[in-house]
């Protein structure tokens, strides 16, 4: 825990939620210029020009960074006129400016364990809401270390991973959960995540994060350790210690006759169903398994691409954690930070995935969840923004209060409703 900000948290706690509500704005995205930054902006000031906070009053938001030429550009093209506050993560004061004048902050500045904890610190310090897009489970393990119970004293709801890294995944699961309690009258003790088909790109910040993490694990074998720990996101002393299935190399499911191959977001998406299985009481079970795979067509079609995907995979990861291998790559061959795929190709983007349940006393369940939108950016760009809201408008402190949360744990009902509404997602039941 950190001292410093246990004590000005004490000292300060009761002022922070007095004026919480009072605060100039419900929303600051902070990272508006960068890549996913510029698409959220847009997509958040559409939606606010015509929708109102519960009250009927128009919600106010900003749009924050470090290079004021750059928002004033990006200002001038929104579909609604916002205000601008100048933060850099490497100037602490600044960030307390702007920590201090919104209740939940949206942060599309990676990779976040380079950038993402000065941030954070200020978030907690000033008992102020954040939401963010990582795919980085060591970045979260270690900012829980550092200020769960400083987060915990001040009221600030920290909500991670709330793009296609991992709302799909997270509430998918938890829909299946209380599809099943309410059928069954009872919770899946296994659920299998399959992705059918996904179409969407990659940004130059998705891969600076990816590099970021295998940099780390590629240094420090201790990382290594924490990457491989289904459960490295459970902080109760009790944490399961059931085994977990990992598809980390082609197989064959011969249930649904479909090669699987190995789905590069399972490493963070996993860890965050589980903790959400922590943080909602284990309503899931404390022997609840669960895991992702990629699902490819049937035959020698079918298993060539597993193999081909799989060895492309690993490959990758090899080559990116070691240190000249990644450099090559990131300089000539990989997209470079700010690029991305193309509105019209963020607009024919989609994902479908499916989850397979199945109950202790092997009754089955079958779900989906749809985007229609580029998973990466398009999609995340709504998941992001609707949690931001869900978080300002729809949970109380008194519901929900401070500290490291997940999407499911944090905003459930709420948020499936909210992604159902205004972010192109669904969730359905399914026959197999």
């Amino acid at each position: 825990m950190n001292t410093d900000i246990a004590k000005n948290t004490n000292s300060l706690n009761d002022d922070k939620k007095s004026n919480r509500e009072q605060r100039d704005y419900a929303v600051v995205l902070y990272g508006a210029t960068s890549f996913v930054g510029q698409i959220t902006a847009h997509y958040l000031a559409e939606f606010l020009s015509t929708n109102k906070d519960k009250g009927g009053n128009t919600v106010t938001w900003a749009i924050a960074g470090r290079d004021e030429e750059k928002l004033n550009e990006l200002q001038s093209k929104l579909a609604s006129k916002v205000d601008i506050i100048i933060a850099n993560s490497d100037d602490a004061a600044s960030l307390d400016t702007m920590t201090e004048q919104t209740q939940v902050i949206i942060s599309t500045v990676g990779p976040y364990l380079k950038y993402g904890e000065p941030l954070i610190k200020s978030c907690v310090s000033n008992g102020t809401d954040y939401v963010d897009l990582t795919g980085e489970a060591i970045f979260i393990k270690d900012m829980m270390d550092k200020y769960q119970e400083a987060a915990k004293q001040s009221g600030a709801r920290i909500v991670n991973s709330c793009g296609f890294d991992s709302i799909p995944s997270d509430l998918g699961v938890y829909f299946t959960q209380k599809q099943a309690e309410a059928k069954f009258d009872s919770a899946c003790d296994v659920i299998h995540m399959r992705v059918k088909a996904a179409k969407g790109g990659l940004s130059g910040g998705t891969i600076a994060s990816m590099a970021t993490i295998f940099e780390e694990v590629g240094k420090d074998k201790s990382r290594r350790k924490q990457v491989a720990n289904p459960y490295l996101l459970n902080d109760d002393k009790n944490a399961p210690n059931v085994r977990q299935s990992n598809v980390s190399k082609p197989e064959y499911d011969s249930e649904h006759k479909r090669w699987l191959a190995p789905f590069v977001m399972a490493s963070i998406n996993t860890r965050i169903v589980h903790r959400s299985n922590q943080l909602l009481g284990y309503e899931y079970g404390r022997d609840f398994r669960y895991d992702e795979a990629m699902w490819m067509k049937d035959g020698i079609k079918g298993k060539l691409t597993s193999y081909a995907l799989s060895a492309g995979l690993l490959g990758f990861a090899t080559a990116m954690m070691i240190t000249p291998s990644r450099e090559l790559l990131s300089k000539h061959v990989l997209p470079k930070s700010g690029s991305g795929p193309s509105e019209e190709e963020q607009e024919s983007g989609y994902f479908d995935i499916r989850l397979f349940g199945k109950t202790a006393n092997q009754e089955t369940i079958t779900t989906k969840v749809t985007g229609d939108k580029d998973p990466g950016y398009g999609s995340t760009s709504r998941m992001l923004s609707q949690a931001a809201l869900c978080l300002a408008q729809d949970i109380s402190k008194e519901t929900v209060g401070g500290g490291f949360w997940t999407p499911a744990s944090a905003m459930g009902d709420k948020l499936l409703a909210r992604l159902e509404d205004h972010a192109g997602l669904s969730f359905d039941v399914i026959d197999r």
